[in-house]
């Protein structure tokens, strides 16, 4: 089992050090998108398998492996079943986070499957499913039927979950870029074009383009992939104990 705040261990040093530690508080939380050269991360139809090449689902995998829990919305549930697991590249099993505001979630999802790994269904406040035994359980108030992602994120946190992966979907990871709880993004282009079907972001407008978010980047070839490590913690809210400058 993964110890929270464990160090990342080598040869992923360049490219995952930027994960041991946050420069706003105490908290890691990072999300990951796999898309189109056209920004797309499914076709029409829904279809997404697969986006990306080996090597950037290697990277997917590699992410899991650093991180305490990984977090996704129950529709990316409803839709492919996921099963979170690290299975391509060595490393332990983070804990699995499923944002299920209105309880839609099968009670049969792979991801609630009784494996050793931890499971945390996080919910509205008074919604009551029936879930598998050991599941552990969130409750939240609502906004609009949405739930807060820095209230989830402190949640989770309070439960020594501080190194967080947000890995879809499109609109999960949206909501907690839109709320400023990211401290990096890593987006993964394909060297593919779909020409339509489901976008990567949903952000509200903006009016110009200096008011787009600029985040730092670097960018690491991943054989015909190409992934774009997005520094944004110069906009993340503060959730967690808050640095103190030197």
């Amino acid at each position: 089992m993964r110890t929270p705040g464990s160090p990342i261990p080598p040869p992923w040093t360049d490219l995952f050090a930027p994960l041991v530690a946050g420069a706003v508080d105490d908290l890691m939380v990072i999300a990951q998108i796999g898309q189109s050269l056209d920004g797309r991360i499914a076709t029409q139809s829904g279809h997404s398998h697969y986006i990306n090449g080996d090597e950037g689902l290697d990277h997917l995998h590699r992410l899991r492996a650093v991180v305490d829990a990984v977090v996704i919305g129950v529709g990316t549930v409803r839709s492919d079943d996921p099963r979170l697991t690290v299975r391509r590249v060595p490393g332990p099993q983070p804990a699995r986070v499923i944002i299920d505001p209105q309880g839609r979630l099968p009670p049969t999802a792979r991801v609630l499957a009784a494996d050793g790994v931890r499971r945390i269904v996080v919910r509205a406040a008074g919604v009551h499913t029936p879930l598998p035994p050991g599941v552990e359980t969130i409750e939240l108030r609502p906004a609009a039927g949405l739930l807060d992602p820095a209230a989830i994120v402190a949640s989770l946190a309070a439960r020594g979950l501080r190194r967080i992966l947000v890995e879809g979907g499109a609109s999960t990871v949206s909501r907690f870029l839109a709320a400023r709880c990211l401290d990096r993004m890593h987006i993964i282009v394909a060297p593919i074009i779909l020409g339509s079907g489901a976008q990567s972001f949903a952000l509200p407008p903006v009016d110009r383009v200096e008011q787009a978010l600029r985040p730092r980047m670097r960018a690491h070839i991943l054989r015909n992939d190409v992934l774009f490590d997005c520094d944004l913690s110069h906009q993340r809210v503060v959730i967690g104990h808050a640095k103190k400058s030197m």
